[in-house]
């Protein structure tokens, strides 16, 4: 995005430092990482940054008013009540596509946002990847509102449980066997935070415990990774593991199941913003647009793209379940803004939200990027390609 620097890193760039930063991120942690890494970071200017952070803020505004709740409670009408809800979630995270406005000029345009975590502990690995095998811009970096690594680190700790230790844990179903388990091992290296399976929760009155070298450990805080919907899917033995959530219980959650709901997809219809794509709940349709090339159908409850309908057919409305699940969303056209010895690449840009107790606000703290050069952005749609798959975005500091 920033000429001279991209002409710079591609013009120093060879297989052999690409090579070496997979090899730090893999003989870090041997046979987890399970996604394409991209060959190159993106680099964002001050403007674009700030267009970025604007919209960001204008999200979480509305998260924090007062009809939040009201309007995202429907979100909830096929969900299991699951005690212990906070008011809002600790942690946020916004998709941004680096989009073209009607001057030709790159914005960033809000894609999906939700109230559940992301890599937050694998981007700290991917950095330390970067920094060792590439010469980066001295002032760039992927931290924002005058975070670094400890800051981040020390943020992380708190919003996870300070000095609750192995009281607090990471639940996620088949951890072990998750695409996104790199982040879970990172978790336990930089946080000292365990891996429980949902499969080995037990209860004892109003307390879950997890068992380790032969002894039973109280859970006070989950930091939740399970796809609430994906239990559904499972066998009858975790889907009962699963109903012990239900149960009134002495935890607390980072972040509570359903604010992975109420800050979706489902959100997306109650902003109004310019950089927001106009988003509708299909059920509430006065009519289907004829101009059907500049939307797309997304389902609201599933996750990583699945069922995402890009070129909708007008036979595609009548073929929907269930309207009320679904909404319409204009297109956003991604610029193709990268350049890459391999053609030009689209970019997507997820900020992490943290909640500052000290502030009373959300704070963007660190981000992931992810390159693509097709229709779609999840690295599960580049599997053949190059210089595309997940990244990191360097933001000028000065």
């Amino acid at each position: 995005m920033i000429p001279s620097i991209r002409q710079n890193f591609n013009a120093n760039f060879t297989e052999e430092k690409y090579q070496n930063y997979l090899s730090y991120i893999k003989n870090s942690l041997p046979n987890a990482l399970d996604f394409k890494i991209a060959e190159t970071p993106i680099f964002i200017d001050q403007k674009f940054t700030a267009q970025l952070l604007e919209l960001g803020d204008y999200v979480n505004g509305k998260i924090l008013g007062k009809e939040f709740k009201i309007n995202t409670q429907a979100s909830l009408d096929r969900q299991p009540n699951i005690p212990n809800e906070p008011a809002y979630p600790g942690c946020i995270v916004m998709d941004f596509a680096i989009a073209n406005n009607s001057k030709n000029e790159l914005v960033p345009k809000l894609i999906e946002l939700q109230g559940f975590p992301s890599l937050f502990a694998f981007e700290l690995l991917q950095e330390e990847a970067l920094s060792e095998n590439y010469e980066l811009p001295k002032n760039y970096s992927p931290f924002l509102n005058g975070y670094d690594k400890e800051k981040y680190i020390a943020h992380l700790k708190k919003m996870l449980g300070g000095s609750k230790g192995e009281h607090t844990v990471l639940l996620e179903i088949h951890p072990h066997q998750q695409k996104t388990r790199i982040d879970f091992y990172c978790t336990e290296k930089y946080l000292n935070i365990p891996i429980v399976c949902i499969s080995e929760l037990a209860q004892k009155g109003n307390q879950l415990f997890y068992t380790r070298n032969g002894i039973s450990i109280k859970i006070d805080r989950i930091y939740n990774r399970v796809i609430m919907d994906e239990l559904d899917k499972q066998p009858a033995a975790i889907q009962e593991k699963g109903k012990l959530l239900l149960n009134e219980l002495d935890i607390s959650w980072v972040t509570h199941p359903h604010h992975f709901f109420r800050i979706s997809k489902f959100l997306m219809p109650f902003l109004k913003h310019p950089l927001v794509p106009i988003t509708q709940f299909v059920d509430q349709l006065a009519t289907i647009p004829k101009n059907l090339e500049d939307y797309i159908l997304k389902p609201l409850f599933s996750f990583a793209g699945q069922g995402v309908i890009i070129d909708i057919q007008p036979g595609d409305f009548e073929k929907l379940e269930n309207p009320a699940h679904w909404i319409l969303q204009e297109k956003v056209h991604y610029a193709e803004c990268i350049k890459t010895p391999t053609g030009q690449a689209k970019a997507e840009i997820r900020l992490f939200y943290f909640w500052d107790e000290t502030q009373q606000k959300y704070i963007a703290t660190m981000n992931l990027a992810r390159l693509s050069k097709g229709k779609m952005i999840g690295v599960d749609y580049n599997k053949t390609a190059t210089w595309v798959g997940g990244s990191l975005a360097y933001f000028e500091t000065k």
